[in-house]
């Protein structure tokens, strides 16, 4: 079954009286269950892709399903409501707030789903259990390492059950080891069913997908299935 389905995406920008097509035609079917890298130089249409995929912009033409929804036709309300329910989005610099608890952090999507606090407590510790960070309920992003952070920011991701995990270069910010620990946990959460597209510039990083997709200039010039690396080729601590 295909989660995600586009056809013909297009992204018009207008900068002065210049107009930049940063996505010119694509189409693309992502199944649930896939692991898939986006790759491409800057510029080349990957962000304004999964910006789209993400329900955080919209084409100038084509069409997009997500789920069988037809996210095109929404209206901004139903787009935040498809968001909370469908996506959980993981970034670079990991966009926790500062001054909150990793647990509070992790409630933050539930907080807008309106979830009760006795059930959003306890969906929150279950979801930083399943990315080892239950015993640093406590502290704030201040008093945890980058690897750490960026944990709390997967479990935020998943807390509201989302069927598509959106990771834009989730490894980014943080060293070689640390990266192949985050990439490690998304591919078991991959492995327990999860859908996982991330953007990455990062060719080790990509090795981890079973899909790899290239952008240049807007369009995809490669679409490739590979054996993604395993975990007993991590870099060794």
């Amino acid at each position: 079954m295909a989660l995600i389905e586009a056809r013909g995406l297009a992204k018009h920008y207008a900068m002065g009286e210049q107009q930049v097509q940063a996505l010119r035609g694509v189409s693309l079917d992502i199944a649930a269950g896939e692991f898939v890298a986006i790759m491409g130089a800057s510029g080349s249409g990957k962000s304004t892709l999964m910006n789209i995929l993400g329900c955080l912009d919209r084409p100038t033409a084509g069409e997009l399903r997500l789920a069988g929804e037809p996210v095109d036709r929404m209206t901004p309300d139903q787009l935040a409501a498809l968001r909370n329910r469908q996506i959980g989005f993981v970034f670079q610099q990991f966009n926790l707030l500062p001054r909150t608890s990793a647990l509070e952090n992790v409630e933050l999507p539930m907080v807008y789903a309106g979830v009760h606090s006795a059930e959003r407590h306890a969906r929150a510790m279950a979801a930083l259990q399943r990315v080892g960070l239950a015993e640093r309920w406590r502290h704030t992003p201040a008093e945890l390492s980058g690897g750490q952070q960026q944990r709390v920011a997967i479990a935020r991701a998943l807390v509201n059950q989302p069927s598509l995990i959106l990771a834009d270069e989730p490894t980014g910010a943080l060293d070689t080891q640390t990266s192949a620990e985050i990439m490690g946990l998304l591919t078991e959460l991959n492995r327990q069913g999860m859908t996982v597209v991330l953007v990455t510039h990062e060719h080790d990083i990509a090795d981890w997908a079973r899909r790899r997709i290239l952008f240049r200039d807007g369009l995809i010039v490669e679409d490739v299935v590979q054996q993604p690396k395993a975990r007993d080729q991590e870099t060794p601590a």
